[in-house]
């Protein structure tokens, strides 16, 4: 079943944004594999051997996402972006954690291969990661918009029109937004080198 065409979604995401605590057990077998294919976007390009595969991320995310009592979900598309931001937010503490636990080391961990042409070595992939996580709240500090189309499209894998739709601004918007935030994150990451 697509999770998009199903109608029933946006009510079991309302009943479980009011306090329905068997909402989200309703909700899951109907929205897991939309769930698989975002975390599988979210681990394309990492390196080889990381521990978290595609199941573990999404249950993680989802236990996180479950947690989460007072959220109200708007729709489908909200609640994957929020799926979206979580499974970035998993990637990132598995990095803090693996860079602590090495303190700094060279081993496999979790990062993008590029963004659009941001190449990183694999010794420093902890270290780039939480450097880009800490750029992206920077930005979000800065444009909000910004930072959530950068989290659709860089860590969602989302299209230009599927960020549009999560975010509900035009394809135009999230073209310009894109554009936009990848040279402003270059500059952060990259500063007096770029």
């Amino acid at each position: 079943m697509d999770p998009w065409a199903d109608p029933d979604i946006t009510e079991m995401l309302r009943a479980w944004g009011e306090g329905d605590q068997d909402a989200p057990d309703r909700f899951m077998p109907l929205v897991y594999e939309q769930l698989r294919r975002l975390a599988r976007r979210h681990l394309r390009g990492e390196v080889a051997g990381h521990t978290l595969d595609t199941s573990s991320l999404v249950h993680e995310a989802y236990l996180r996402l479950e947690a989460q009592t007072r959220t109200r979900w708007n729709n489908r598309a909200h609640f994957f972006a929020m799926a979206s931001r979580t499974m970035r937010r998993v990637l990132t503490d598995h990095a803090r954690r693996h860079a602590a636990l090495r303190r700094g080391g060279g081993g496999a961990s979790v990062i993008p291969r590029a963004l659009d042409g941001l190449d990183l070595p694999a010794g420093e992939r902890s270290a780039l990661l939480i450097a880009l996580d800490e750029a992206l709240t920077r930005l979000a500090v800065v444009d909000p918009m910004m930072a959530r189309v950068v989290e659709c499209r860089f860590f969602g894998g989302l299209t230009e029109e599927e960020a549009a739709e999560a975010l509900g601004v035009s394809r135009r918007t999230v073209s310009r937004e894109w554009a936009t935030a990848r040279g402003w994150l270059w500059q952060e990451l990259h500063g007096d080198a770029a």
